[in-house]
């Protein structure tokens, strides 16, 4: 019965779950953090901090980007607050267009998310950030279809859970 409940409720075009959507773009920001540098670290073979210092550049200049592409702990947190505060607001965006889709629907659209995030990032901020027109490639443009489909699927599933414990109470 719950299942029935949870459909009409996500279709009848009630609001997005927030909290869900928030939780959402840290999970999807996670997830593309992790497999951003471990993909670069295993198939270029560079610094797996290489993606990390042209994050945080955009907030402190061309100064961080390697060499060296190593750790600096100032240069990883200004990466990080970038990188999950636009995580998250993608999260809120996303969970708006996405709420009262199916689950195979909003998958899609997680997958155009990811796509028009890296031809926006990779060939229309490049006037504003050269540096990166450097990281084009196969692996950004799977991190960021990844991203999109992550943010999509954890919502959705995050939302789920907030409906039946919604209904249950």
């Amino acid at each position: 019965m719950a299942h029935v409940e949870l459909r009409t409720y996500v279709e009848s075009g009630a609001k997005p779950h927030w909290k869900a959507a928030i939780w959402s773009g840290v999970i999807a920001g996670a997830v593309f953090l992790i497999l951003e540098m471990a993909m670069v670290a295993i198939f270029t073979g560079a610094s797996p901090w290489g993606p990390v210092r042209m994050m945080a550049a955009i907030l402190l200049g061309e100064g961080v980007l390697p060499p060296p592409a190593t750790f600096d702990f100032g240069i990883t947190m200004a990466a990080m607050v970038l990188h999950f505060g636009l995580s998250i607001i993608l999260g809120l965006v996303t969970a708006y267009l996405i709420f009262h889709l199916s689950f195979g629907k909003a998958l899609a659209v997680g997958l155009a998310i990811g796509l028009a995030l890296y031809l926006i990032n990779f060939y229309m901020f490049t006037a504003a950030f050269p540096w990166f027109a450097m990281a084009r490639g196969w692996i950004s443009l799977f991190a960021h279809l990844v991203f999109g489909l992550t943010l999509a699927w954890s919502y959705k599933g995050l939302a789920k859970r907030e409906i039946e414990h919604e209904l249950a109470a």
